[in-house]
C-alpha cells in the first residue's frame, strides 16, 4: 500500500521540500507558472542542495533525461522527489508522494502529458507504475 509522504495544510510542507509559491513560481523546464496543485512536482538533491520545481510530472521526467549529465546526482537514491496527488483538494491540503512509488492515472495536465499521480487509484482504474509512466512520457516526446 502506498503511503503519502505528508499531507500539507496551511503552508506546511514535507521535510526537505521547498515551498511552492502557487501562481508565481515557474516550471524549470517549460517556464509555465505552477498553478494547478494537482500536478506539481519537485526534485531536490546534490552537493549544492539544488531544487527544481515542475508544473507537470511530464516536465519532471524530461528534465531528468535532459539534465542527467549536468546533474549526475539525480540518479542517486538520496535524491528527493515529490509529486502532488491528483486527489489533493486544494493548495492548502496537498498530499505529496514519492513519484517512484506513486501510481499514475490519465488526467488532463497543464503540459498535456495527461498523467497524474494518485495515492490510491480506484480499483477499476487503469494505472501505471513510475517506470511505465516514464517510458510512455518519453515515447510521446515533447
Amino acid at each position: 500500500m502506498l503511503t503519502p509522504l505528508a499531507a500539507c495544510s496551511g503552508e506546511v510542507w514535507p521535510e526537505g521540500m521547498k515551498p511552492i509559491a502557487w501562481d508565481r513560481d515557474a516550471c524549470v523546464r517549460c517556464n509555465m507558472r505552477i498553478a494547478d496543485h494537482r500536478f506539481a512536482a519537485q526534485l531536490r538533491g546534490g552537493p549544492r542542495d539544488n531544487t527544481f520545481t515542475f508544473d507537470d510530472v511530464g516536465c519532471l521526467v524530461f528534465w531528468l533525461e535532459e539534465q542527467r549529465t549536468r546533474f549526475p546526482w539525480m540518479d542517486d537514491v538520496s535524491t528527493r522527489m515529490w509529486v502532488a496527488a491528483w486527489e489533493s483538494p486544494s493548495v492548502k491540503a496537498v498530499t505529496w508522494l514519492d513519484p517512484r512509488q506513486a501510481r499514475y492515472i490519465v488526467k488532463r495536465s497543464p503540459m498535456r502529458y495527461d498523467l497524474a499521480a494518485s495515492a490510491a487509484p480506484a480499483a477499476d482504474a487503469h494505472s501505471l507504475s513510475y517506470e511505465e509512466m516514464r517510458r510512455k512520457t518519453l515515447a510521446r516526446g515533447k
